[in-house]
């Protein structure tokens, strides 16, 4: 199957490298070319051997053209939706799809209706780190979880020129909040019953350049998303709370570690001072007390994504990336802008 791509910028030249490794390793998906409203950017892929449509009625016209691949910035997804699934391809779109959820469950529509395959590229599922912490709750290392915490944090501010404007789809949580979610609703299998969201605007742009976000589910699971791009101290990408132990994940190395209880009641436990005080309570625990154990890695499947993508227009697999689940994130996501703009904890179903 041959995949235009629409939108040669980061992304996009990300997912050309991608598609041509796949390729040369897997077979079963091939560059046609790219398109990109800026010259400079057409000129810059022909330079690079790729093929460089002048308009993107030449791909719709390409009846050599399976599929699309939708890296414009997040405003104008929707449009070039209409327009595949109108000429018969198949449709990969970079996240966020949609400006919300109606404008997603729209462009799903358009393509039901027009009978081709649209995915969303949500490929933080396929982070190791990820992996590795739904890995260690699904193997019950720390007992029952009952807290996550999530964490991006840089301190170069919002990415790229459209990524600052409100107009089309910027800010950090409709850049990084996005995946964290998805993430989160992977995670966690339970519904969401209550959210509450603070954005931060650091540095003065119309578009949010952090959140924080905290979501109760309904099995009582507390998970907290942190991005923020004004934070100049590394902080553990992931921190995991359970009955039995705690684990944390220091960054997307894998560095880290669990902690697990096997003697509840500390009796070799020593009080440390604590400030101008004494505590036992907030002492770190004895080492007869805990056993250290290394983090259970996963490694994740290359290319996963574009294999699923391959196999699901086929016919042959279902989709790695649903509806369902695209939209509950827009929902979280809309929860969660309506508990910034009140400030309050919204109470949900999701």
């Amino acid at each position: 199957m041959k995949i235009a791509i629409i939108g040669y910028g980061g992304m996009g030249g990300y997912h050309a490298e991608n598609i041509k490794n796949f390729q040369k390793e897997h077979g079963g998906l091939e560059l046609a070319g790219i398109y990109d409203i800026d010259p400079a950017r057409r000129s810059a892929a022909r330079e690079r051997g790729i093929r460089a449509y002048d308009t993107a009625d030449e791909i719709w016209e390409d009846a050599s053209v399976g599929a699309v691949l939708i890296a414009t910035p997040n405003d104008v997804h929707a449009a070039y939706a209409y327009a595949a699934a109108k000429a018969g391809k198949n449709i990969i779109s970079e996240k966020p799809v949609a400006m919300s959820t109606a404008e997603a469950e729209k462009m799903y529509k358009a393509a039901e209706e027009a009978g081709v395959l649209f995915e969303v590229h949500q490929n933080r599922r396929w982070d190791d780190d990820f992996l590795t912490v739904k890995n260690i709750m699904r193997r019950g290392d720390i007992g029952d979880v009952y807290k996550i915490e999530s964490r991006v944090v840089g301190s170069n501010g919002i990415p790229g020129a459209w990524r600052k404007e409100k107009a089309h789809g910027g800010g950090m949580m409709l850049d990084w909040g996005v995946h964290l979610i998805d993430q989160m609703l992977q995670c966690v299998d339970s519904e969401v019953v209550s959210v509450y969201c603070e954005y931060s605007y650091i540095y003065g742009e119309e578009v949010d350049d952090g959140c924080d976000l905290s979501v109760l589910f309904a099995n009582g699971v507390r998970y907290q998303i942190v991005v923020a791009t004004d934070c100049f101290r590394k902080l553990p990408r992931w921190q995991v709370y359970g009955v039995e132990g705690t684990a944390t994940v220091e960054d997307w190395d894998l560095s880290g570690g669990i902690t697990r209880v096997v003697e509840r009641e500390d009796k070799n436990l020593v009080g440390v001072r604590a400030g101008n005080g004494f505590t036992k309570t907030m002492a770190q625990r004895s080492e007869s007390s805990v056993e250290e154990l290394a983090l259970p890695v996963v490694h994740a499947e290359p290319y996963a994504f574009y294999k699923n993508f391959v196999e699901a227009a086929k016919h042959r697999a279902d989709p790695a990336i649903r509806k369902e689940e695209v939209l509950r994130v827009f929902r979280v996501m809309e929860a969660a802008a309506e508990s910034a703009a009140k400030n309050e904890v919204i109470k949900v179903r999701i």
